[in-house]
């Protein structure tokens, strides 16, 4: 197997409802990651790209295809890949395996999507299919009653009364928030206080305005490449050391293991496990806060906190720039945004950006070396993880 480099990334602004194409922004994403990397699309040997949506969004499927086409990059293979909110990040461990493996030298990487365009009824809606289709969504299950019901869940398990888990998911929402202002592609650039995450509307219980993230439109793209290229092409490789995937069933068929997600650990730890390294070598970690519970669910199954103590731990500033690990500088999915599709591979960007220390001043993690990515998809039914690793 060979080491796998990224060697350069883009991302679009992630905003509301944009008059651009899936399409089209997955280009202007794609051809500023190429620049940067010193290509041309001719260069690029193969296209991996996450897309959801397209077909109610905007009518358009076989989005891969066309949006190859479109940087110029002509007759070569692509791919799409459909894992909810965690499609890119499947994209993106594909392509590393795809170079690792010696099939290609240089893969597009990356994801899009266009979730504001569709409205809040029609993306809600939408979002829903990737519940269980039979049973859940029949019951009313919407992403916001799983994860409300995740948090009763977590509240109840580790004994922390329900006032006082809502006051630690406000501290989640008020750190995205204060990052997320000082990130020029964030959706949501604004300061909001606890006082005011705690007064905001309910939208399930226990689950209010503020602790939800919006729907999104955007694009990120990543190139990738082997080793030898890579370091031909930039000064500063950055290594994808580690990857991890798991799926689930339904949430009934989680029951025995719920709040946590038993997929997350499972591939949280092969990820480890490929980078040799544990969850104290982190030192960031863009992890998937769709709703501020999910937050603390993950930083747990992740081995950042104890099992009940991460709401704390937030609370405490451990969970912030200077603490014991930075999560989230970009603003997270709470404030940066969430257009599906294009999720994980935003992460990846966020990341790498940090590493070579290109980020705003007032979000910059100084010394950074290895750092993760953690994307989740549906209720638990995927789950994929990424460690990358400053090379030089």
């Amino acid at each position: 197997m060979r080491k796998v480099a990224v060697i350069g990334v883009g991302q679009t602004r992630f905003s509301g409802p944009q008059d651009k194409t899936g399409v089209e922004l997955f280009a202007e994403s794609s051809l500023d990651a190429i620049t940067l990397s010193n290509l041309t699309p001719k260069d690029i040997q193969a296209l991996f790209l996450g897309n959801v949506l397209g077909d109610f969004s905007e009518g358009q499927g076989m989005v891969q295809a066309f949006a190859a086409d479109n940087i110029g990059a002509f007759n070569i293979p692509a791919n799409k890949y459909d894992g909810a909110c965690a499609s890119s990040s499947m994209a993106l461990r594909d392509a590393f395996t795809w170079v690792a493996t010696g099939v290609y030298d240089i893969v597009l990487a990356g994801g899009v999507e266009r979730a504001a365009t569709m409205g809040t009824p029609l993306a809600t809606r939408t979002f829903a299919m990737f519940s269980d289709s039979r049973y859940e969504y029949p019951c009313g299950i919407t992403f916001p009653g799983v994860f409300a019901l995740l948090a009763h869940l977590y509240a109840k398990k580790y004994d922390i009364p329900l006032e006082k888990l809502k006051e630690q998911m406000a501290a989640v929402s008020v750190q995205s928030y204060r990052h997320g202002l000082h990130n020029p592609k964030a959706h949501l650039r604004k300061e909001v206080t606890m006082e005011k995450v705690l007064s905001s509307f309910m939208i399930s219980t226990p689950i209010q305005l503020h602790d939800a993230c919006p729907f999104s439109d955007g694009a990120a793209a990543v190139i990738l490449a082997d080793e030898e290229t890579a370091r031909k092409l930039t000064d500063k490789p950055v290594f994808i050391t580690g990857t991890g995937q798991a799926s689930s069933g339904p949430l009934s068929s989680q029951q025995d293991s719920l709040p946590r997600l038993k997929a997350r650990e499972i591939s949280a730890k092969m990820a480890y496990d490929m980078a040799g390294l544990t969850p104290a070598d982190i030192d960031i970690c863009e992890l998937h806060d769709c709703f501020s519970i999910a937050s603390l669910i993950a930083a747990e199954g992740m081995g950042f906190f104890e099992f009940g103590q991460s709401g704390q731990a937030w609370l405490d500033g451990q969970a912030d720039i200077g603490g014991k690990i930075a999560i989230n500088p970009s603003g997270g999915l709470k404030s940066k945004g969430h257009p599906i599709g294009a999720t994980g591979a935003a992460q990846v960007y966020e990341l790498v950006k940090q590493l070579r220390e290109e980020v705003e001043p007032e979000r910059q993690v100084d010394g950074a070396r290895n750092v993760m990515t953690d994307t989740l998809g549906g209720d638990g039914g995927t789950i994929c993880n990424l460690i990358l690793q400053r090379g030089w």
